[in-house]
């Protein structure tokens, strides 16, 4: 009669042994995740460390500079809004806002018109299609001062510009000292490197578009316009996202090209706000104003990027 009850009695006792396996399983997995954990930081501390040192410090430097006086080395006392009441009552920096916003409103939809066309053209079955890439590449590989000088030279008087010119019965223009003339010569010499440079992005995202979506488009009797409409600018979202996003940021900091071509003139025509910041700062010696024009740059910057992302999200 007690066996019954021994075995009765081992089968009720708790069975430890795939739990306590569980449980250290769970332990090693715990610590694999925080080796893992680790190893990333690791590798992306270097990283981590530029941001915090190269932008979010000197960003909020640049925010409070732009709350004090102007001293021979920067803030010297507390000014609260008062640089910024100077900024807005003053007519040079409205006109270097007026200037800048225009410029970014005709630079980038056409960089990416353009970018997108030769992309469309180049990612064809053409002869010669890499020598082309390369082509239109190579500007992107000349240092940004390097292209101003060239640029400066063709719109010379005696330059390549006028030489075409006079070759056809046009007379002589005066690309870089006429007020209506300097902001789209500038506009030139900036596209001439954007355009190929954004095409390299936009290629890439035409590759991988999947060509079975274009061939359901031929079935079904889509005219080359209708496959453009309907599957390329669909599937092309993201990256031309990418591109006027990422455009926009960089024409908001153009500097080399109006130091070289123009220095900001004819008559503030081309005082973009980045030359503008650089006059305050380093000719003017005004750096507290200079960090509060970096601070409105900041914020315009932001703006127009939020409405982008908002224009541009995916609808549902």
């Amino acid at each position: 009669m007690n066996a019954p009850r021994t075995v009765l009695a081992r089968r009720s006792e708790p069975v430890a042994g795939p739990v306590a396996g569980s449980t250290h399983r769970g332990a090693r997995r715990r610590a694999n995740r925080s080796g893992q954990l680790l190893t990333a930081l690791a590798f992306l501390a270097p990283a981590l460390l530029a941001i915090v040192f190269l932008r979010l410090v000197p960003a909020a430097s640049a925010v409070v500079a732009s709350f004090q006086e102007s001293g021979l080395g920067g803030g010297s006392g507390w000014a609260g809004l008062e640089n910024y009441r100077f900024l807005f009552s003053d007519p040079s920096f409205v006109n270097t806002i007026v200037v800048t916003v225009v410029f970014n409103l005709v630079l980038n939809p056409l960089t990416v018109i353009l970018a997108l066309g030769v992309a469309l053209l180049l990612s064809e079955r053409l002869p010669a299609a890499g020598l082309w890439r390369a082509l239109v590449f190579a500007p992107v590989a000349v240092p940004v001062s390097v292209s101003g000088v060239i640029w400066s030279v063709v719109y010379q008087p005696d330059g390549l510009a006028n030489g075409l010119l006079g070759m056809v019965g046009l007379g002589e223009q005066p690309f870089l000292t006429s007020t209506t003339q300097a902001p789209p010569a500038v506009m030139v010499t900036v596209l001439w490197v954007a355009v190929g440079y954004w095409m390299i992005f936009l290629i890439a995202g035409l590759k991988d578009i999947p060509r079975v979506y274009y061939e359901a488009a031929q079935i079904d009797g889509a005219s080359p316009l209708q496959q453009f409409r309907h599957v390329t600018i669909p599937l092309l979202r993201r990256p031309m996202a990418f591109v006027l996003v990422a455009n926009t940021v960089g024409n908001f900091l153009i500097f080399a090209p109006i130091q070289i071509l123009t220095n900001g003139g004819p008559e503030g025509s081309t005082n973009l706000i980045m030359f503008d910041i650089y006059q305050l700062a380093y000719r003017l010696g005004d750096l507290s104003l200079a960090q509060t024009e970096v601070v409105l740059l900041m914020l315009v910057m932001l703006a127009v990027v939020a409405v982008q992302f908002k224009l541009l999200a995916p609808k549902e």
